[in-house]
């Protein structure tokens, strides 16, 4: 109360007593508190302030390092692919086809007979060495070495045959898959968080088609199943659009381009752009934020879960 005297001038409190000599106090003392009121609610207003400012900040400053993050791993997979083609060796330099010998002036003259069947041989020696050296000297195609993004994956839409449990890995399960060819892919899949396999049996699934073959405890798998999870408790499959046949190729609008025809395992493709591989908040499968799309049918998406990384 001894700053809220000072806001009020003596005189004022002397003319409050001299109007109304009962009041003049209470007055008084009710103008000193609604002043001691409107300072605090000035001081709340500027603490509500100041929270709101550093809230801004505090996203400004989460949207940065965002940012940043994204620029370090786009760093990191231009170091990894640019060592990658460093490992490629260079064409070998063509050696001459003609020798020292060959060029020699001869100190007897031949017969014109022997000097045109000496030139004949020549001749058919030099161009037996530019065809076995010009296979030598073409550079390797290094265009689709060197791109590296989600166009190189071969995923196709691929409806599940038949399921059953891996027989020599509990954790591990066996389908037969159509993925539009002639005969069905055996592909093996890790599913943990799946209780019931048989409730899998006839749905729609994303496949990866150019994997290498290779064995899984036994059993040769031919291609991938691609699942999102949040843990391994918690995996549901990618869902293609409701409209999709068995066969139907999944794009990238901001990606064009064939995929290989089989991902070569040296250059670890798949290792490389699964980080980028993700379910969005809206439960839309993507890459860097580009949508998992069968073309004319619409997008793949997480049947509930979203915000969590695609395997």
């Amino acid at each position: 109360m001894d700053n809220m005297d000072s806001l009020f001038n003596p005189s004022l409190a002397a003319a409050l007593k001299k109007l109304d000599p009962e009041d003049g106090e209470q007055m008084m003392e009710y103008f000193k508190t609604q002043a001691l009121l409107s300072r605090e609610k000035a001081l709340l207003q500027a603490s509500v302030r100041d929270q709101k400012k550093l809230l801004v900040e505090n996203a400004k400053l989460k949207q940065d390092i965002e940012q940043l993050r994204g620029q370090l791993q786009e760093n990191q997979k231009r170091r990894i692919a640019k060592a990658l083609l460093s490992q490629v060796p260079p064409p070998p330099r063509v050696s001459p086809a003609l020798t020292k010998a060959d060029t020699a002036a001869p100190t007897n003259h031949p017969p014109p007979s022997a000097t045109l069947t000496e030139g004949r041989d020549r001749s058919s020696r030099r161009r037996r060495g530019e065809r076995k050296a010009r296979p030598k000297s073409e550079p390797l195609p290094l265009e689709a070495e060197s791109r590296i993004d989600a166009s190189r994956l071969d995923l196709r839409v691929g409806k599940i045959l038949s399921i059953r449990r891996h027989p020599l890995a509990e954790a591990m399960s066996v389908q037969e898959v159509d993925v539009g060819e002639s005969c069905p892919r055996t592909i093996v899949s890790k599913l943990e968080g799946v209780k019931d396999l048989d409730e899998l049996q006839g749905s729609l699934g994303v496949f990866l088609c150019n994997v290498k073959a290779s064995k899984m405890r036994g059993v040769v798998s031919q291609g991938r199943l691609l699942c999102c999870s949040t843990s391994d408790v918690s995996v549901e499959l990618l869902a293609p659009p409701a409209d999709s046949t068995p066969g139907d190729r999944i794009t990238f609008l901001n990606y064009p381009g064939e995929p290989d025809r089989e991902l070569p395992s040296k250059q670890k493709i798949w290792e490389l752009l699964q980080p980028d591989l993700q379910v969005d908040g809206k439960g839309v499968a993507n890459y860097k934020g580009c949508g998992f799309e069968v073309k004319g049918k619409g997008l793949c998406r997480a049947p509930s879960l979203t915000n969590c990384a695609i395997r």
